[in-house]
């Protein structure tokens, strides 16, 4: 499994993919699919989109990784999560055929997702890739429009170590004749997107060129909302959009998710102008979606977010600067392939940290992080797990202080 285990659980081609596909009777083409790609973003911009067509009363199948609490959360229907009945039948049913494949985790958690859509007869699934895109299994779907969120650093291992070769990687999702949404707009990445979209014949749209949010900002009332303004850039008009998911760097997600909801419509798909309004505004509560700038606690105020790449942890820091606090907390993880210097280098220095590891044999040392941190002038003590680091970051916090949980999926994970 690459989550727990890293590079040895990765297969860089589709041969596997292909031939389970066929062992289940080609499901994936049974349904139209939205296939996103991106380095920060993508699992947000997967729940919004599938919130606003579940809003325009469409069955829609979703497909996300990683899972958080529970490894049902990855295939869902209209925000509900496969059963486990269905889990351990599909498993009983194909294992035999499969254990010739040897297929990794995630091949094996495609197959039943798409046999799943497939026999829930969803009207649309919404499949993220799970890291790349060119040789990801997810590949293979049927899709009417492709989305690339952003390009950054992560998994330079397998995908390059330029934006650029990124880029390539990334952009072999987009296929002949299908729409590509491009969430930023990047000097470094464009022209791979340009040109590989001419050379399929695909329309291709910048969503951050067509939109621009002209208002954004977090309201901390009882039940916390991310409200904001999208201005179309072509006609001036404004959609005021309120969004339970309440993290600062969603606005971005958000025109993503804005501008391939526009590209489905031209597409034929009966969405309003309400659809999209009732989408952003319940998307937690209709999809489920945890870990994004979640707040857990407001007295000491106690946030958690997945956000574990130098690209994701600025946004996360800006929101922090932002955020009133007395004191700052910090419960931090980390996995072991990480860039962690470049990432170390971001944190801030007027904090309390909470060294721990994840209960995951990719997970990096607590000591050793807290030793890595001491070089970047982060003062705090380590912890043997994540549970006695978050308690002991709620006894040394008072009420006006802010506590944030993150660096890793897996510490959030299990904090959650």
């Amino acid at each position: 499994m690459f989550q727990r285990i890293g590079k040895a659980a990765y297969k860089a081609n589709l041969d596997n993919t292909i031939a389970l596909c066929e062992i289940l009777g080609n499901p994936q083409n049974k349904f139209r699919s939205v296939h996103i790609a991106g380095t920060n973003g993508k699992g947000s911009v997967s729940y919004f989109i599938a919130s606003v067509l579940q809003s325009s009363g469409l069955k829609v199948g979703l497909y996300t990784s990683p899972h958080l609490k529970d490894f049902r959360e990855r295939i869902k229907v209209n925000g509900e999560k496969i059963t486990k009945k269905h889990v351990t039948d599909f498993v009983d049913d194909y294992k035999e055929k499969f254990n010739k494949l040897m297929p990794s985790f995630f091949e094996y958690t495609f197959g039943m997702a798409i046999k799943y859509f497939s026999d829930q007869k969803v009207d649309i699934a919404i499949m993220e890739t799970g890291m790349g895109g060119r040789l990801d299994s997810t590949n293979v779907v049927n899709s009417i429009v492709t989305v690339i969120t952003n390009i950054g650093f992560d998994h330079t291992q397998f995908l390059g170590d330029t934006l650029q070769k990124i880029a390539i990687e990334k952009a072999g999702i987009i296929k002949p004749g299908i729409p590509i949404v491009i969430g930023q707009t990047q000097k470094e990445t464009k022209h791979q997107f340009i040109d590989r979209a001419n050379s399929n014949g695909s329309q291709i749209y910048f969503a951050d060129r067509n939109y621009v949010v002209s208002d954004c900002f977090t309201n901390f009332n009882n039940s916390p909302k991310l409200v904001l303004d999208i201005k179309s850039i072509k006609n001036k008009k404004v959609t005021s959009i309120v969004s339970d998911l309440t993290g600062l760097y969603q606005k971005k997600n958000i025109i993503t998710a804005f501008q391939t909801i526009e590209v489905l419509k031209k597409s034929g798909f009966a969405i309003t102008e309400q659809n999209i309004k009732d989408g952003f505004s319940s998307v937690v509560s209709r999809t489920g979606i945890t870990g994004r700038w979640q707040i857990i606690n407001k007295r000491p105020l106690t946030i958690c977010d997945t956000g574990h790449n130098v690209d994701g942890l600025k946004e996360i820091f800006y929101q922090i600067s932002k955020t009133p606090y007395q004191k700052l907390h910090f419960v931090v993880g980390m996995v072991n392939d990480k860039e962690i210097d470049k990432i170390l280098d971001l944190f801030p220095k007027n904090a309390e940290y909470y060294f721990c590891k994840a209960k995951i044999p990719r997970a990096l040392d607590q000591d050793e992080l807290k030793r890595k941190a001491r070089q970047h002038k982060l003062p705090g003590n380590s912890y043997i797990s994540v549970s006695e680091a978050y308690a002991n970051a709620v006894s040394n916090a008072d009420a006006e202080d802010l506590i944030f949980i993150g660096g890793s999926t897996f510490v959030v994970a299990e904090v959650l």
